[in-house]
């Protein structure tokens, strides 16, 4: 049998970091992106383990959660969490009462509990309100193609002085645009990347192992085919403006079905939302979010695309690559443990002027094109509406197959799709 290799997620340290701040830790994300591995690696020894997948264990965690913590004791690692919501109560309890004998004895808090779940739609609920304050929650993604080629993760920055420097200095080599699509057909689910599962064989079974068993009873039983077809179509929209009626209207549903299952895939990690910019500037600015998923692989599957040469010279090439650039730098966020909703936004207005990204952080806006070619030089026109904005609009980007970092003029200059994440 061939040995298993283990990939070093960058979310390791901040997994850790959070440990020291709280006496239990809640690791949410979609199925099979590398939670319970990426655990066991760090702890690998030191705490029991549980899994709710168990028949047995989780009858017992559902019918009696109190006799079900006694006898696992802690510190103690469950796995699916989201499947016996009885048990946070429970959880609440015992932390009290340790932190109690803590305090009564002078003695440094511990970690008792780490907790995976794969379905934040069922979780956030009981978490916020049984384990408010006694909990660190961090969201997992699969992995990154900085992750995949073993690189140091660094936080994302756009500045491009910072930029340079981590140019100087990292061993990445250059990727062709023919590479970066083979990474976007691909995607980055651990069992494909490390060759564990066929790709083709994976996603069949990845799909229907979400649908039945994450969100079949967040859904009508008969709506499944249904559901199985509004991914697709929602799939073939990545890139795009959300437009839940236009989507509602192609699956043949009503708009409040649509949004329920669409919270549905955001909140279980497999889409992401990204929001419009408005900054309290008048209502020419577009105000629906666009949509993303967060696996590359596992929507070019949902289309249908049967490889990577074909995804790269279709209609949609511009979708995808615009999907890799943004949910690399999604997962870059989340592997250091901040909020992508507080610093990223795009802009477009009724004059039908975009801007693909907008990085606002308290030194200013930081504007960013994504382009799937070299970019040429007149990529930044739109940039300039960003002066009606009170904040300082910094040094642009250009994210293109480039090979290396080059200025485009005076306020901009085009970065390598391949180093993101450096």
């Amino acid at each position: 049998m061939e040995k298993f290799m283990y990939i070093k997620r960058a979310i390791e340290n901040t997994i850790l970091e959070v440990t020291n701040s709280f006496p239990a830790i809640v690791i949410c994300g979609p199925r099979q992106v590398g939670k319970s591995t990426t655990i066991d690696h760090i702890f690998p020894e030191t705490f029991s383990r549980i899994t709710l997948d168990n028949l047995e264990d989780r009858s017992l965690a559902q019918q009696n959660p109190r006799l079900f913590l006694e006898s696992v004791q802690w510190p103690v690692i469950i796995d699916e969490i989201q499947k016996a919501p009885e048990l946070l109560d429970e959880i609440k309890i015992k932390i009290d009462e340790q932190r109690k004998k803590w305090l009564k004895n002078n003695e440094e808090r511990k970690l008792m509990y780490i907790l995976t779940g794969s379905n934040r739609f069922e979780l956030q609920q009981g978490i916020s309100e049984s384990l408010a304050g006694r909990c660190g929650i961090i969201e997992m993604s699969s992995f990154s193609q900085i992750e995949k080629y073993g690189s140091e993760t660094l936080p994302f920055t756009a500045n491009i002085n910072e930029l340079i420097k981590r140019q100087n200095s990292t061993l990445l080599k250059y990727r062709t645009r023919n590479k970066i699509f083979e990474d976007i057909f691909t995607g980055g689910m651990p069992d494909i990347c490390t060759k564990v599962s066929e790709r083709e064989i994976y996603f069949k079974s990845y799909v229907n192992a979400y649908i039945e068993k994450d969100v079949r009873k967040l859904i009508s039983a008969t709506n499944e085919t249904q559901f199985r077809n509004f991914i697709s179509i929602v799939a073939l929209r990545t890139a795009q403006e959300l437009h839940y009626d236009e989507i509602a209207n192609s699956v043949g549903i009503d708009v409040k079905t649509c949004k329920r299952w669409l919270s549905i895939l955001e909140t279980s990690g497999i889409i992401y939302l990204l929001q419009p910019y408005m900054a309290n500037i008048s209502n020419r600015i577009i105000k629906a979010p666009k949509l993303y998923f967060m696996d590359t692989g596992l929507c070019a599957f949902l289309c249908k695309w049967p490889n990577a040469l074909m995804l790269e010279n279709c209609a949609m090439s511009g979708a995808f690559f615009e999907n890799y650039v943004v949910s690399e730098i999604i997962k870059n966020f989340l592997a250091f443990n901040k909020n992508p909703h507080d610093f990223l936004y795009y802009y477009r207005d009724i004059d039908k002027k975009e801007i693909d990204i907008l990085f606002v952080n308290n030194d200013g806006i930081y504007p960013i094109e994504i382009k799937k070619g070299v970019a040429p030089k007149n990529s930044t026109k739109n940039f300039s509406v960003l002066k009606k904005y009170k904040q300082e609009i910094k040094t642009g980007l250009v994210i293109d197959c480039c090979d290396k970092i080059r200025p485009l003029n005076e306020n901009s200059y085009s970065f390598p799709v391949y180093l993101l994440g450096i």
